[in-house]
């Protein structure tokens, strides 16, 4: 009898893990204004992404088709591979939008426990209230906590859900610098348990010091998008910074290898492609101390890559 050596099993396909986010060719027009002119983004589980662009780049826009609160002309967007409505409905999707949405004569515990009653399934409310580092005011009324507690209050009604993306759209907007801190600390604590975070913002230092990735929007569209170090080696050369009583700009920006000069009292700043023959011109033949040589920030790109923006999409939002 032929013995029949043994079939290997086969294993089953491994289901591929879809994206936070997959947007492809997004168009969105508000009668003659186009405010979205063709966006593609996608963002991985566990990215932090900060989105960028002046006001009518498209930001809001593009969070708005994000969240199914608007549908685009052209395009398609999924979130985890379902629509954004289905994503929301499922709480794998919450949003800490810039104002509104809470009711000022309740106190915060009651809001959070408000909201928690819209789901069959929340996080305590214990815990929410400390991820967002909110636990000690949970019996004070919203309406007189501060801005920077509302946009807290504001995050752990977006953390109830347990969501896997969390999409913040200038949520520091009116803080001051302690409010602004906090309210990152909070995120970023939070963001390091796993889950994806994507934010606009008009501080480049909250995108240059909390973001995986910056993605720059510009009339419209996407002009930039890579790590912090990537977005700032697209414009190239150094600042040279001095300070220097009746500082010539004309002649300074006369000189070879000098693309703009920026002054502000009597400190100057040199944008150059020879930062070292600007230091020795400005120490050996002007009156100029306390010369610094830096590499471009993130606020140069930015000025950079959108300063050319004109008016065809003003009136759009941001």
């Amino acid at each position: 009898m032929e013995s029949t050596a043994p079939v290997p099993a086969t294993a089953p396909p491994v289901a591929a893990t879809p994206p936070a986010v997959a947007a492809t060719g997004l168009v969105k027009s508000f009668g003659s204004v186009s405010a979205v002119r063709g966006v593609d983004l996608t963002v991985a589980q566990g990215e932090i992404v900060a989105f960028l662009g002046p006001n009518g780049a498209g930001k809001t826009t593009t969070i708005d088709m994000l969240l199914g609160l608007s549908h685009p002309d052209r395009g398609t967007v999924e979130v985890f591979g379902e629509s954004p409505r289905a994503a929301i409905a499922h709480g794998l999707v919450s949003a800490v939008l810039q104002t509104g949405g809470l009711l000022k004569d309740i106190s915060v515990r009651e809001t959070l426990q408000l909201t928690a009653s819209l789901f069959a399934d929340t996080r305590p409310i214990d815990e929410v209230l400390a991820r967002a580092g909110i636990a000690e005011i949970a019996d004070r009324k919203v309406g007189v906590c501060s801005g920077g507690q509302q946009q807290r209050l504001r995050f752990a009604m977006a953390l109830l859900s347990d969501p896997g993306l969390l999409i913040l759209d200038e949520p520091t907007t009116g803080m001051d610098v302690e409010g602004r801190r906090a309210f990152w600390n909070a995120i970023r604590a939070d963001a390091a348990r796993g889950r994806t975070v994507l934010f606009a913002t008009h501080y480049l230092d909250e995108a240059d010091e909390y973001a995986d990735r910056i993605v720059l929007m510009s009339r419209g569209r996407i002009v930039a998008d890579g790590t912090t170090a990537e977005i700032k080696n697209l414009v190239s050369g150094r600042v040279v910074h001095a300070t220097l009583p009746g500082a010539d700009q004309v002649a300074l920006a006369a000189l070879p290898s000098v693309d703009s000069v920026e002054a502000k009292g009597e400190r100057v700043a040199l944008h150059t492609r020879d930062s070292d023959a600007v230091a020795r011109y400005l120490l050996t033949q002007t009156a100029a101390r306390d010369v610094e040589i830096t590499a471009q920030n993130l606020e140069s790109v930015f000025l950079a890559l959108t300063g050319n923006d004109n008016d065809d999409t003003e009136g759009a939002r941001s």
